[in-house]
């Protein structure tokens, strides 16, 4: 993340060109799937769907194939991953907004177990890479969700998505990490406190906009942060649609 002379990191962003705008775009877009008469009364139902739609795009964006994520015998070691992390990450809300660390220890066990060889399994799960880089920028991330800013949710949510994407910090399953950590996120700030949007599903449709929008918020620039913020904005607010279609689908 760019450094700033000022006390909160992630102000700047906030007001770079563009990006209040496209906040207020994915936080109506989020306001609206809220509020459908289906998510007034039934939103676990259609929380669960959306959780599982993540799940599959998220590993599909790591390579798994577009299996179906109910399927009792999943096959794919990265779809299994990402499946037991969309299972418990409602557990894991407290531990985030108190000790995100350690949720992140969490999720990367989860995703990772059937990627580590079981002989590394202690040495390797729920354990990021060593170094002081690593160390630092987890606990300037940490210190950022713990209420470090007071920048917008979406903006929050787009740096946690593209810091650990960035630093990839255990080596394995750092973009399902990374993803539900974004999710986990934009439940903690309100932005979609009940976890309705699926903003997977946009960036595995537009996966080299994804991964070149990462790059740019991985150089540093100005204007590479600015176009990652817009894209995560953007596919929020495509999250919010797909969110609609599921709470649709169940009037």
């Amino acid at each position: 993340m760019p450094a700033t002379s000022t006390s909160d990191p992630l102000a700047p962003l906030s007001e770079l060109p563009g990006v209040p705008e496209a906040v207020a775009r994915a936080r109506d877009a989020l306001v609206t799937v809220h509020n459908h008469p289906v998510n007034r009364r039934g939103w676990p139902e259609t929380a669960a769907e959306a959780a599982l739609r993540a799940a599959r795009a998220s590993a599909a964006l790591d390579g798994a194939p577009l299996e179906p994520a109910r399927d009792e015998h999943i096959t794919d070691p990265i779809l299994a991953g990402a499946v037991r992390v969309a299972d418990e990450s409602a557990k894991l809300l407290g531990v985030w907004k108190g000790a995100p660390l350690q949720a992140l220890a969490r999720l990367h066990t989860l995703a990772a177990t059937d990627l580590v060889p079981a002989d590394r399994h202690d040495a390797e799960l729920g354990r990021p890479r060593t170094g002081a880089d690593v160390s630092a920028r987890l606990a300037l991330l940490a210190d950022l969700v713990t209420g470090g800013t007071s920048a917008p949710a979406p903006v929050l949510v787009a740096v946690v998505h593209g810091e650990l994407l960035a630093l990839a910090p255990f080596g394995t399953a750092d973009g399902v990490v990374a993803r539900a950590a974004a999710r986990l996120t934009a439940v903690a700030a309100g932005l979609d406190p009940k976890n309705l949007a699926v903003p997977e599903v946009g960036h595995l449709r537009r996966r080299p906009e994804y991964r070149a929008a990462a790059k740019g918020f991985a150089g540093g620039t100005a204007e590479g942060v600015r176009e990652w913020i817009l894209h995560c904005c953007r596919e929020w607010e495509a999250g919010a649609r797909e969110g609609l279609s599921i709470a649709g689908s169940r009037a």
